[in-house]
């Protein structure tokens, strides 16, 4: 993966008909900005009941927006990331459609977890107690097959992803011929999506247990043997990313958006600077995703104190629901469904109140720190929550999920923002000493200095926080120093 800017984007939200025209965009409009694009699931089809995180067929692009042909063609102008969701399909699929019809008989009956594979001898109300749990409720839905007989199949996320046995024989085939189609299709790197739930163990939380480490670095083996890099993703306690990190190609540093905050709204910079400290180096660093800001990622867990106290962690909560006029609040937790329990739905953006100077300076730190910047399309464009958007699916993270017209994106792409934000990118891809070494420069508490230095070639970001002050000093080829801001 180049240590460029990466570009998160759905294809059809960014003023794009098809893969085509977003090929069209990171070549012309975007040019220089981005060193890769990851394309949020781009499979049949794009508008399931999860945004496309619920694909009928894994191996089939939606028709509405291309083929494996423009996959192809986008590849070849840059490096492509598509996400690989591991742990479930669709009850649409063929698979599970079969399964209904025939139970035990269907050839594909290895392929779908039911609550007997995993619960052989019984089931035990403690050790369901213990199952961790992402949203409300159980993760079970009953299903009548067509025999009338009622079997209890594992939906850890919504009754339409239907948990997949990953330690069978099919479930290992059905992963690997994945892998294959994007290996031919030119994609260099995948995200393995809910990846942290995907082994299921009586006793345990079935969330990040030993055996998920073992199964993450198996399928990280077979990636890396089709030349394909593996980011994981796992909203967790920062511990546990910093195990995770150890094993794979790549982690999301899903603590940054919020301590970033807590460093920008209390104008004190040291949890951020002590997590920079210690945190891993092989990070895809974000602000915002196609879903909300993680909380669990800098919060406690079991007595263990997080990266921020947990008190002024609700105050940080607070504040993005008063920055955001309250609007935050009607996407999160029990206002909207499709609950998520560890995350606010917001953009970035009004999580700033929709400040612009804030804004910039809440990149340029996501862009300093160590790691490859990743930059979700409605952050981009600094994107408003889309209310009208959430009344329409009642789907809390559809606030920060905007269809951006064409006309929206050309009026954007001249605003004095967006300009800011395009000098940064190109600064940030371009000047020698990002491939350098990193340093936190001592300072005070309401003062962060980052400084990047690659033998005579140097860049700093000094923010003074009490007055909200940024400077981005750098040396020219020449050696003679100038400023950015």
């Amino acid at each position: 993966m180049k240590n460029k800017i990466q570009l998160i984007t759905y294809v059809n939200r960014i003023g794009c008909a098809n893969i085509s025209e977003l090929n069209s965009l990171v070549k012309n409009e975007f040019n220089g900005l981005f060193g890769g694009v990851h394309i949020l699931p781009f499979f049949n089809p794009i508008d399931g009941a999860d945004a496309g995180f619920d694909p009928i067929d894994h191996t089939q692009i939606d028709p509405r927006i291309g083929d494996w042909e423009n996959i192809k063609e986008l590849t070849s102008n840059v490096d492509v990331m598509s996400d690989l969701i591991v742990n479930h399909i669709s009850a649409e699929s063929k698979q599970f459609k079969d399964f209904l019809e025939k139970g035990k008989q269907s050839e594909f009956a290895d392929l779908i977890l039911t609550k007997d594979k995993v619960f052989s001898t019984g089931v035990d109300p403690s050790k369901i107690a213990k199952i961790y749990r992402p949203r409300p409720g159980l993760p079970f839905t009953e299903f009548k097959l067509n025999d009338g007989s009622v079997v209890s199949v594992w939906t850890t996320f919504t009754a339409n992803q239907i948990d997949i046995d990953v330690l069978s024989q099919m479930g290992q085939e059905y992963l690997e011929s994945i892998l294959d189609t994007f290996y031919k299709a030119g994609i260099t790197m995948i995200r393995l999506d809910a990846a942290g739930y995907a082994i299921k163990k009586p006793g345990t939380s079935c969330f990040m247990i030993d055996e998920t480490y073992e199964f993450i670095a198996n399928l990280t083996h077979k990636a890396r043997k089709r030349g394909i890099e593996v980011l994981v993703e796992i909203h967790s306690f920062y511990k546990t990313q910093i195990q995770i990190a150890k094993r794979v190609d790549f982690v999301y540093d899903f603590a940054l958006p919020v301590l970033v905050l807590d460093c920008l709204f209390n104008k004190n910079a040291n949890n951020l600077k002590k997590w920079v400290a210690v945190a891993p180096r092989n990070v895809i660093t974000v602000l915002d995703t196609h879903d909300g800001i993680g909380i669990v990622d800098v919060a406690s867990e079991n007595e263990v104190a997080g990266l921020i106290n947990d008190e002024d962690l609700n105050e940080i909560v607070e504040r993005i629901h008063v920055n955001s006029k309250n609007t935050s609040k009607r996407a999160t937790g029990a206002a909207a469904s499709n609950l998520d329990l560890y995350q606010v739905n917001c953009t970035y953006y009004d999580a700033l109140g929709q400040d612009d100077n804030q804004y910039l300076m809440a990149r340029a730190i996501q862009f300093f720190v160590p790691g490859i910047p990743q930059v979700y399309y409605v952050g981009l464009f600094a994107g408003k929550n889309d209310m009208q958007l959430l009344s329409e699916t009642n789907v809390g993270r559809d606030i920060n999920r905007h269809y951006f017209t064409k006309g929206e994106i050309k009026s954007i792409l001249k605003s004095d923002l967006f300009l800011r934000m395009k000098k940064l990118m190109l600064f940030r891809n371009s000047h020698i000493a990002f491939n350098g070494e990193f340093e936190i420069v001592n300072t005070s508490q309401d003062v962060l200095h980052l400084k990047w230095k690659n033998m005579d070639a140097w860049a700093t970001l000094n923010i003074e926080l009490a007055t909200a002050k940024m400077t981005i000093s750098y040396t020219q080829i020449d050696g003679t120093v100038s400023y950015l801001f």
